[in-house]
């Protein structure tokens, strides 16, 4: 048996690993990588495997685009077997993948246009919304707890991971030479009482765990916090009749921010602004977030489903569909909020936005998810960065600049702790989807309690067996 890591090795985007067990071999995940544009566009476009005659199923472990975002490539490329996920996974990375699809005709089109140049290979964009529409005749969902096989010999479950709706821990149990092996991969794993969404089951007895660190040493705020201090900086910028700009990623985060906003509102803790989602993707996703309430934790019930009450929707809040829509923010003043995406600001219209208000000392760019190096996203947090680059335009860093740590969806480094020390018969970790300084001082703390335990950091393609 052996696992390689094609992507998110010692990096937190670009998920992809590959487990090779009984002649056969089995991705789990198959995401876009992030950072800069040039270096990302090599990546994204190339595979270590031929995906038409190499690979024989697929596990994804959730719909974010950096763990599904190449699963048209793989398509495009030839890739026929499945792809087994959630139900609500599957409904999601519809939309998302024909989003992205969107986004790579768009961007090559601008590359096209200004550089006279291709974005990424000789034959033009990575993949079209066609192929992202063909892709999903792949896709097969399934329950959490259900047992489905995968390949002869090897079967699998997912267990909710609390990081999304329809978010996974996958465990894959292997018979060879009539042993039977067990090997946990943790997907992202969420956090205890994290809005809309379950908590993170508990991993059962694996051997072997493929295990995210992006938080790896790193503690957040308290999830408590996290809505009395969105609430302070829109009082705030409300008072000095500035925008609140929120990149935020079109899945989950900006469904959590609207049910924060949605309760904010209902408690009279906000003045009565107008809130834009200035995202289409948003809106269609949210759509499918109604679909699944099976995935809901008990408080959303209490506080709006019990009541008929839509927790996405209330009177303040409104959906743009159109670019003009869009455009036409950019010139209203505020007071007002405007949530748009990328959640890293790499793509989307939070860039359009940003050009305009970022120089303006009255705003407010609240950010509240994690940023990838080299992103534009990180660059903006960086208080030591004073200017940043926009579509090839410098602009000025003077709207103020928030981070609210305490909205991650990620685990961090106590509550991967909690998660990986009590698993049973726990002989190997294999440490993926983390920088060095988060995964490192994560395997120091695991080894200094469990000597005996087998430790990995891999590196891109490097191989290990097992």
């Amino acid at each position: 048996m052996r696992i390689i890591s094609h992507g998110a090795a010692r990096e937190v985007t670009g998920s992809c690993h590959e487990i090779q067990i009984n002649g056969k071999r089995i991705l789990l995940d198959c995401g876009l990588f992030q950072g800069k544009r040039k270096e990302a566009a090599v990546k994204n476009s190339t595979f270590a495997f031929d995906p038409a005659k190499d690979i024989d199923a697929m596990i994804l472990s959730h719909a974010h685009m950096d763990h599904v975002g190449r699963v048209p490539l793989l398509w495009k490329q030839g890739y026929r077997k499945p792809i087994h996920c959630t139900y609500a996974t599957k409904d999601l990375a519809e939309v998302m993948l024909l989003d992205g699809g969107y986004i790579q005709e768009k961007d090559e089109e601008y590359f096209q246009k200004h550089l006279k140049d291709s974005m990424v290979t000789l034959d033009g964009a990575l993949y079209t919304q066609k192929d992202a529409q063909e892709c999903m005749q792949l896709f097969r969902g399934f329950n959490y707890g259900e047992w489905f096989p995968v390949v002869e010999g090897v079967r699998a479950q997912f267990l909710d991971a609390g990081h999304i709706v329809g978010s996974a821990m996958v465990v894959i149990e292997v018979t060879e030479n009539g042993h039977t092996h067990r090997i946990g991969f943790s997907g992202d794993l969420g956090r205890k009482h994290l809005p809309i969404i379950r908590d993170p089951e508990a991993m059962p007895p694996v051997e072997t765990l493929i295990c995210e660190s992006t938080y790896g040493n790193r503690t957040h705020d308290d999830i408590s916090t996290a809505r009395e201090k969105l609430r302070d900086i829109i009082v705030k910028t409300a008072r000095r009749g500035g925008k609140v700009l929120i990149p935020a990623f079109s899945l989950e985060r900006t469904q959590e921010i609207i049910y924060d906003l949605h309760l904010l509102w209902d408690s009279k803790q906000i003045p009565a602004l107008p809130i834009i989602i200035d995202s289409p993707l948003a809106e269609r996703v949210t759509g499918v977030f109604m679909k699944h309430p099976e995935c809901y934790d008990k408080h959303i019930f209490d506080d709006f489903l019990s009541r008929a009450h839509n927790p996405f929707q209330f009177s303040l809040v409104r959906y743009t569909s159109t670019t003009d829509e869009s455009k036409a923010l950019n010139g209203t003043p505020g007071p007002m909020i405007i949530m748009a995406g990328s959640g890293m600001c790499e793509a989307g219209r939070i860039r359009h936005h940003l050009i305009n208000e970022l120089p303006d000392a009255r705003n407010a760019i609240v950010t509240v998810g994690y940023m990838a190096e080299n992103t534009l996203g990180r660059r903006i947090i960086d208080p030591t960065i004073s200017e940043v680059k926009i579509f090839d335009e410098l602009v000025a860093k003077k709207a103020e600049v928030i981070f609210i740590h305490a909205y991650s969806g990620h685990a961090d480094m106590a509550d991967l702790d909690t998660y990986v020390l009590p698993i049973q018969g726990l002989k190997r970790v294999v440490f993926v989807h983390g920088e060095s300084a988060q995964m490192e001082p994560f395997a120091a703390r695991l080894k200094a309690i469990h000597p005996e335990l087998v430790t990995h950091m891999p590196e891109k393609e490097e191989g290990i067996e097992i």
